[in-house]
Formats: structure tokens, C-alpha cells, sequence
């Protein structure tokens, strides 16, 4: 049993099929996963996610994703630094900043590009464009 629902409309809440698809045709609103919960809540645990690799496929069971096929550059297990000081002066007792220079690219964008390019490959796609800032 998969994990993933279909697609659903996160402004008027249409539902569809998981596919090819970004855009509601009711309301033009951008899709979302919708995720079994319930399945999730059976099948994955603390511990299993702590025993997966040092990357973002450590989540991989949390990931919209069917095959093995997957994207792998070392994106993700980025430390945490807490900022002591920052905090303090935001009221905060404890706040943490995530690293994300040590990604491939120093972006957050190579995680989610890891896991869109993995979902062209199940879907079999040849080629991808991507507007970017210059850093993919």
C-alpha cells in the first residue's frame, strides 16, 4: 500500500489521482500531496528514520516517492547551530539555524530538486527545465 493518497488543491480543496500535475483545473490553486496518515503512523517510527543514511533519504518513507529510483547529490543532514544570542533577543529560550551551505550548491533548493528530479524518473521523463536564481 502506498503512502500517497492523490494530489489535493490547497486552496479549494479539489482532490485528484497522484500524476502529472501541478495545477488544480477547478480554482488554478497549487496541488499538495495528500498523505495516509494513518499508514504513515503504522509503518514508520523515530528509530527507522534515525537507522536511514545521512541524507534526505533518511525520509524517504515520508517522501512522494514509489521506486528506488532517486537523485542523490549529499543534499541534506545539515547541522543545526544554535543561536544563543539571536535568541535572547527574540524572547527565545532555545532557536537553531539550519546550515544549508553544505549543500551541493549551498541552497535549500537541492533537496527539493533531489526529490522532483527522483519523481521525473518514476514518471519517466527525459528532460526538466527549471527556472532558477543561478544556483541549480
Amino acid at each position: 500500500m502506498s503512502h500517497v493518497i492523490g494530489l489535493k488543491c490547497r486552496e479549494c480543496g479539489t482532490e485528484y489521482p497522484a500524476g502529472i500535475q501541478n495545477t488544480c483545473y477547478e480554482c488554478f490553486g497549487p496541488l499538495e500531496v495528500n498523505y495516509d496518515w494513518d499508514y504513515i503512523s503504522d509503518h514508520i517510527s523515530k528509530e527507522k528514520i534515525a537507522a536511514g543514511p545521512k541524507s534526505i533519504w533518511r525520509y524517504a518513507d515520508m517522501l512522494p516517492l514509489e521506486s528506488e529510483k532517486r537523485v542523490d547529490l549529499g543534499a541534506g543532514f545539515n547541522k543545526l547551530h544554535r543561536a544563543r544570542r539571536l535568541g535572547a533577543a527574540l524572547g527565545l529560550d532555545e532557536l537553531y539555524i539550519l546550515d544549508e551551505s553544505v549543500n551541493p550548491t549551498n541552497s535549500f533548493k537541492d533537496r527539493v530538486t533531489s526529490v522532483a528530479i527522483s519523481k521525473a524518473l518514476e514518471f519517466d521523463i527525459k528532460a526538466v527545465g527549471c527556472a532558477s536564481t543561478g544556483n541549480l
